[in-house]
């Protein structure tokens, strides 16, 4: 069996992104259509769409801000008027960045920030992409999680609070939608090894990998095989997931 995804149009959030462009080039190396959203970063929007034409599918870039409703309901009507047809796979991705210090000293605009990244991003692009979905009675949404939402460790604060406001959310939608044969799942990575990290030469974090199962950091391109397994018909029997993806540094339990 392989993923093939031909004739599908997927929309990547923060694609410009260390693991955002991998899943971007990874659905098109599959033979899907790619969207890619970005926020500011315009230069690398192009050489990421560059990179996804070379591979015989179409594509097209999008920015703006997931966290406010009206901009993504103008993304989605761009998007059908570029490309000709609703999306049939979303992988929300994007996230905003920030300082990561203790609860008492955490910004609240922090808090504020990873609600709209985490939590409205997926109830702005449900909004705005499920109902086509429910009327072609097919979808995938596939949105990026953390294994720090299991870990809940000091300094965690306002990441993990965006990202279990994001899990619950998911899990509700999940449930709404699925008798319209739309899957609903989250991918958690762990500490991930990307294209920063082997550009700087720190692939190698042995304080982490100790704890570690598998006794080493996942790379961005595992993380991106996972995501596009979800957006398969051979992953259509599983929805309201949260999958790990971080070589057993946490195992949800039954």
């Amino acid at each position: 069996m392989q993923i093939d995804l031909s004739g599908k149009l997927a929309v990547v959030t923060g694609s410009t992104g260390q693991l955002g462009r991998v899943m971007a080039r990874t659905l098109a190396a599959c033979g899907a259509d790619v969207v890619i959203h970005y926020l500011h970063n315009s230069e690398k929007a192009g050489e990421l769409l560059a990179d996804v034409l070379q591979l015989g599918v179409r594509g097209m870039t999008v920015a703006g801000d997931v966290g406010d409703l009206d901009t993504v309901l103008a993304m989605r009507d761009a998007i059908y008027a570029a490309m000709g047809k609703d999306p049939e796979i979303m992988v929300n991705n994007a996230v905003a960045q920030y300082h990561w210090t203790s609860v008492l000293e955490q910004a609240s605009e922090d808090y504020e920030g990873q609600f709209r990244t985490c939590v409205l991003q997926n109830v702005n692009m449900a909004k705005a992409f499920v109902p086509a979905m429910i009327a072609h009675r097919y979808g995938r949404m596939i949105a990026i999680s953390t294994e720090c939402a299991m870990q809940n460790a000091p300094s965690q604060s306002a990441y993990v609070s965006g990202k279990r406001g994001m899990d619950g959310v998911l899990r509700v939608l999940a449930k709404e939608i699925g008798e319209h044969q739309i899957t609903v799942n989250q991918v958690a990575p762990g500490w991930t090894i990307s294209d920063a990290a082997r550009a700087d030469g720190s692939e190698r974090q042995e304080g982490y990998e100790q704890h570690v199962p598998l006794k080493r950091r996942g790379t961005d391109q595992e993380i991106a095989n996972v995501v596009a397994f979800l957006a398969s018909d051979l992953a259509s029997f599983i929805t309201g997931a949260y999958i790990p993806v971080c070589g057993g540094d946490v195992m949800p339990a039954i």
